[in-house]
């Protein structure tokens, strides 16, 4: 099986290592297409004029108290580079834990887990990437432009063995279309109201959960064939897990429903 995740905001920076070869990522018939957005990505972030420097935290969505991701992105050529699961630090990976997991843990999730981004493409967790800043909703300097379709485009042929578990977010789902008999599941907070059961859709705990479930998967080794035995997989694990109707030829849709957060 294949789970789609989405980066995070937040970065942890590697202190050592040799720089990122993005020819060496996962899928490296993508490595062409990294380095155009690498290097329109840099060449905007090194020029150095007040003016330049403001255009660029603008491109970037960032603001006058965030320049240092500027100069981070300005270095990216020659920044040490770690393990990309070890680079994401946001809620879902810290709710992962991969650091703690068994090393046939760690195996299956470097296997089966990879990482949709703004600046690479997809990686598996186990590629090496600097730490940046770059959102898939970011449009850069021609010829690269607006990096969702730019990676709508170079994504077509992307065409994954076994079931897909998608859990993007809405900006990065737009990048690649995940395939009628994949899943996307969304997370669903439960709590009693008067008497009467309300479902409510959770942001900062949805990431926590999915993260969670990813570690109960990798723990499990989990192997489904097809999305019928991955929900069987994850009711096996205690999640709770409905359905909802999807349009013919969509992505099935599940829910997680959950009573703590």
């Amino acid at each position: 099986m294949l789970i789609l995740l989405p980066p995070s905001e937040g970065k942890t920076a590697a202190t050592s290592g040799n720089p990122v070869d993005p020819g060496q990522l996962w899928l490296p018939e993508l490595g062409a297409a990294r380095n155009r957005v690498l290097t329109k990505l840099v060449a905007m972030c090194r020029r150095s004029s007040a003016r330049s420097v403001a255009d660029s935290l603008n491109v970037l969505g960032l603001s006058e108290g965030q320049r240092g991701e500027i100069a981070r992105n300005a270095a990216l050529l020659e920044a040490p580079a770690a393990p990309a699961v070890e680079v994401y630090t946001g809620v879902l990976y810290e709710a992962l834990d991969a650091g703690t997991l068994d090393e046939a843990a760690r195996a299956w999730l470097f296997e089966s887990a990879v990482v949709f981004s703004g600046l690479w493409g997809v990686v598996r967790l186990g590629d090496r990437i600097p730490a940046y800043r770059c959102s898939v909703g970011v449009t850069l300097p021609a010829p690269v432009g607006g990096l969702t379709a730019y990676w709508k485009k170079g994504l077509k042929g992307f065409r994954p063995d076994g079931p897909v578990l998608d859990l993007r977010s809405g900006a990065y789902a737009a990048m690649w279309a995940a395939p009628a008999g994949s899943a996307a599941l969304r997370v669903l907070h439960e709590r009693v109201v008067g008497g009467v059961a309300k479902r409510s859709v959770v942001s900062h705990f949805n990431k926590a959960t999915k993260g969670r479930l990813v570690r109960a998967l990798a723990v499990e080794g989990a192997a489904p064939e097809n999305v019928d035995e991955l929900v069987t997989e994850l009711r096996d694990l205690k999640f709770t897990v409905e359905e909802r109707p999807a349009p013919e030829g969509k992505p099935r849709q599940l829910d997680i429903v959950v009573a703590e957060l």
